[in-house]
């Protein structure tokens, strides 16, 4: 059954600006989605069981749960682990553990950070930013998005400020909006972010 509504979990504030920027161009015009912040990753973790087990209680059969999380400098197996140990105690099926059960639940770990999905779709960037470089997807350490080190959100802001914008620090939760109304998820090189997609639109397919 294709899901008729999704519900995000979401670690801070930027990723709720980004997905409700990109999700009314990604999902069909009759789905709906509502996206759930937190206080930052270890407010989410510290609270997810909780709230899946009172959606456990009530979720309808059409309804779909992602849950997105930061990797930080985390192990991203032994994290997407934790999150699937989580869900499965609360009761939900997720889609790792569904088989041929339609799943109601999907992790998802952006790698290492939300920012590393800017630096996927680097034309979008520039829709946004046009002074910053149009060759830096071809420099080494920014080839892979998912594998730049130093912190992504870091690394952006100082690229930024390098080419004259925000000279007063990157305003994630502007930016992160900016971006997701432009992103186009073909262009994406973030395998991370090709993940998450790819589970968004499975579930409304």
């Amino acid at each position: 059954m294709a899901a008729s509504h999704l519900e995000f979990l979401v670690e801070e504030p930027s990723m709720e600006a980004f997905l409700c920027a990109l999700l009314p161009r990604l999902l069909p015009q009759d789905r709906t989605f509502a996206v759930h912040p937190f206080q930052g990753k270890s407010d989410l973790l510290a609270k997810l069981e909780a709230r899946l087990r009172a959606y456990a209680s009530w979720l309808p059969p059409d309804w779909r749960l992602v849950v997105v999380v930061d990797r930080d400098d985390d192990d991203c197996h032994d994290l997407k682990q934790k999150l699937e140990v989580i869900a499965t105690r609360s009761g939900l099926r997720t889609r790792s553990s569904a088989g041929n059960d339609t799943w109601q639940l999907v992790n998802r770990v952006a790698i290492e950070e939300l920012e590393a999905w800017f630096f996927g779709d680097w034309d979008a960037v520039r829709q946004i930013f046009p002074r910053a470089p149009a060759n830096l997807p071809s420099k080494q350490g920014f080839r892979d998005p998912d594998a730049i080190t130093g912190g992504t959100w870091e690394a952006l802001e100082r690229l930024l400020q390098r080419h004259g914008y925000m000279p007063g620090g990157l305003r994630k939760i502007d930016t992160a909006r900016a971006i997701g109304a432009v992103l186009d998820p073909q262009r994406s090189k973030s395998a991370s972010f090709k993940a998450f997609h790819h589970a968004v639109v499975e579930a409304v397919g």
